[in-house]
């Protein structure tokens, strides 16, 4: 045993012993086993934190930002469970102190195959209507038969996505640093470690929190094996050995992803493969890497086809009909929901023409969750806390990311197209879950945040081009949202406390477009007036 590790076990036992006991006594079931389990899983987090931490090089700022990631979310996964009760809605899950459905839904689930004594393979089974892949289930399961045998203790699945989503953090700054340089890595891991839909997600027993996690693994292994050979290695044994090495990280993200959600792993191999032809003048790579990257891909699509089949079995449709025919289906019910949820799309919908009614249920996820409505929305304390920090937290980092574009553009021709393409890439999967989500103020938020970490590292070249360059179109963007804040804040206001008068909804969306106009297009003519 080092001396390093010897020092960091001296603090990480008592804290981990004495947190255990704090959360055992929060939990039912006997206290002993409760505090063991706990115990446990706080020093494995705290030790696998540490070393990652100290093998990406971050320094204090990495080691910080590390630990306000993992004591954000768990805290915050604590509060809630112990606050909803007292403070959220009279339904299931705020009395089981559950934020999100699906989640408590899982949870149950979980336990109830932990219990039964049956294989835990049964998780993948589609009986277990609720995991729709089976491997977080399968998961949750595991850690309640073995580490929680006596009793149900939820936080026990709150702590481990808390330690799931601050993971990927060492991962996603080794990987930025060296694709880049630090500043970049800097600001895209701050972005990654206080989004408050991530702090959220990363509180509550979901997928994302691994999915992430596991996507930093893939970029890690990733950027390794596209790199350029390095002249001052000395054998090409050691090379081989170092690039082993990197694709265990690539080969462990993309397989977590496929553990838990197919589609995400299919998409992760897109935004390589894009990655792959916008660089390739940059980034040799061999056939064998894109070979295997093709037969993940079609593996990957199969697997999500029977999940989506919901018999767990593989049958002669083709995987390309049947996940083409699940997302019809899909975007269908939740814009009908939609429809049926609220009385003012209901309206908006009989007086628009058909073909307008995607558009704008797209247009509308996208600006989900609503900060306007946040605001001024009557709810309870805690409910209103957390739909206020969630909408400030995308409406903050909507406007870099419609930056993205006019940053990527007058870059180098290589760089300008790789960031092209994550621009690209990112903003096709906002949309796409805008779709997917039906406009749900829940569905929408968290569909997106599955590719988060493309989000922040994207949010982290704007932020970074905006310091170098002060870009007008930064504070113009900016403006642009502050229009359509105050015009739907004044709206929502109305409606819900009639105070003063109530534009109708298009008049109001018309005013909207024309100020955007003037501010687009002044600025437009003001950067040709400087520049003549």
């Amino acid at each position: 045993m080092t001396k390093s590790l010897q020092r960091n076990l001296l603090w990480m036992t008592p804290l981990a012993l004495t947190l255990g006991a704090i959360l055992s006594t929060l939990q039912s079931g006997g206290w002993l086993i409760g505090w063991l389990g706990f115990s446990l899983l706080f020093l494995l987090s705290f030790l696998a934190l540490t070393l990652s931490t100290q093998w990406a090089g971050g320094g204090k700022t990495l080691a910080w930002m590390v630990a306000l990631a993992f004591a954000l979310r768990f805290i915050g996964g604590v509060t809630t469970y112990l606050v909803l009760p007292l403070n959220g809605y009279d339904d299931k899950d705020d009395r089981a102190g559950f934020v999100y459905t699906d989640a408590h839904r899982r949870d149950a689930q979980a336990w109830e195959l932990a219990a039964s004594g049956r294989s835990l393979v049964g998780g993948f089974n589609q009986s277990y209507a609720y995991d729709q892949y089976g491997g977080l289930l399968t998961m949750s399961a595991f850690v309640y038969r073995y580490l929680s045998p006596d009793a149900h203790r939820p936080l026990m699945l709150v702590l481990i996505s808390a330690f799931m989503a601050a993971l990927g953090l060492p991962f996603l700054w080794k990987a930025l640093k060296q694709q880049w340089d630090e500043k970049l890595a800097l600001a895209a891991c701050w972005v990654y470690a206080l989004y408050p839909e991530s702090v959220l997600l990363g509180g509550s027993a979901m997928r994302e929190p691994y999915l992430m996690a596991f996507s930093a693994f893939a970029l890690w292994g990733f950027v390794n094996v596209i790199a350029k050979s390095d002249g001052g290695e000395s054998t090409s044994s050691k090379r081989r050995d170092i690039l082993d090495a990197k694709l265990i990280w690539l080969a462990v993200g993309i397989v977590g992803m496929l553990f838990v959600s197919p589609v995400v792993a299919l998409a992760t191999l897109v935004i390589f493969g894009g990655w792959i032809y916008f660089a390739r003048a940059e980034s040799p790579v061999s056939w064998k890497f894109i070979a295997a990257a093709v037969l993940v891909f079609i593996f990957g699509l199969f697997l999500l086809s029977a999940a989506l089949n919901r018999n767990g079995e593989f049958d002669a449709s083709s995987p390309l009909h049947v996940v083409g025919g699940w997302l019809k289906l899909a975007v269908q019910w939740d814009v009908y929901q939609l429809e049926r949820g609220s009385g003012w799309v209901q309206k908006l919908f009989d007086e628009m023409p058909a073909w307008l009614r995607l558009p704008f249920v797209m247009t509308y996820g996208i600006f989900q969750p609503v900060l306007p409505a946040a605001l001024v929305e009557p709810t309870t304390l805690i409910w209103r806390v957390i739909a206020i920090l969630r909408a400030l937290g995308w409406y903050a980092l909507l406007p870099i990311l419609i930056l993205s574009f006019a940053a990527a553009w007058n870059r180098p021709k290589q760089e300008s197209r790789l960031w092209l393409w994550v621009s690209f890439a990112t903003w096709g999967w906002i949309l796409f879950a805008a779709l997917r989500g039906g406009g749900d103020q829940w569905d929408n938020p968290r569909y997106r945040t599955i590719l988060f970490l493309w989000q922040a590292i994207l949010a982290g070249y704007v932020w970074v081009w905006w310091r170098e360059t002060r870009s007008a179109w930064f504070w113009r963007v900016i403006s642009m949202e502050i229009v359509f804040v105050l015009f739907f804040g004044q709206w929502y206001a109305s409606r819900y406390y009639h105070f003063g008068g109530q534009l109708p909804f298009a008049q109001m969306t018309g005013i909207i477009l024309g100020l955007w106009a003037v501010i687009f297009f002044g600025g437009l003519w003001r950067d040709k007036t400087l520049r003549s």
